[in-house]
């Protein structure tokens, strides 16, 4: 294989939610208690949990099926479209990382706001997209569709959360 198909195969979407995840995986642990996972994850029924697990792995296999490409406008607007989602995502974030104890983080708002904000960079990616590899046919609504079914599990298990939470 060709290094230029070999690179044409490694710029596609995926690359996108390499930033989600290294936040995710380094600052987790600095979340307030609620947010840790074995608190978290406890007692979610399974149909959540496992819906939410699917439609997760369904957005990370599909936005690594898409080519990463900016070269029509609608590309270029969700690109910044997720730019402008990843920092607010970011923010919701780092809400909750540095004032816990606020009205706003303390609010089911604020506490499910990095289950809800993901929208925004998703659906930056949903316009990026334009085609799958290998042929399969493609359909812009198909990645929004797995990523709102995934965010509803996702914010229906941060509102569960919230719901047990001591007042």
């Amino acid at each position: 294989m060709k290094t230029s198909s070999l690179r044409y195969y490694l710029q596609n979407c995926f690359l996108l939610t390499i930033p989600i995840l290294i936040w995710n995986l380094a600052l987790t642990d600095d979340l307030p208690e609620p947010f840790q996972p074995e608190r978290f994850g406890a007692r979610i029924p399974p149909v959540l949990a496992y819906g939410e697990t699917i439609f997760r792995m369904g957005v990370f296999v599909l936005a690594f099926l898409m080519p990463l490409r900016l070269t029509t406008n609608t590309q270029k607007n969700g690109f910044y479209l997720y730019l402008f989602g990843l920092a607010v995502y970011f923010a919701s974030w780092l809400a909750l990382l540095v004032w816990p104890d606020c009205r706003w983080s303390r609010s089911l708002a604020g506490f499910a706001a990095p289950a809800y904000t993901p929208v925004l960079w998703l659906a930056g990616i949903a316009l990026m997209g334009h085609s799958f590899y290998f042929g399969l046919p493609f359909r812009r609504w198909v990645f929004g569709l797995v990523s709102l079914l995934f965010l509803g599990f996702h914010v229906s298990h941060a509102v569960l959360v919230y719901s047990r939470l001591p007042e």
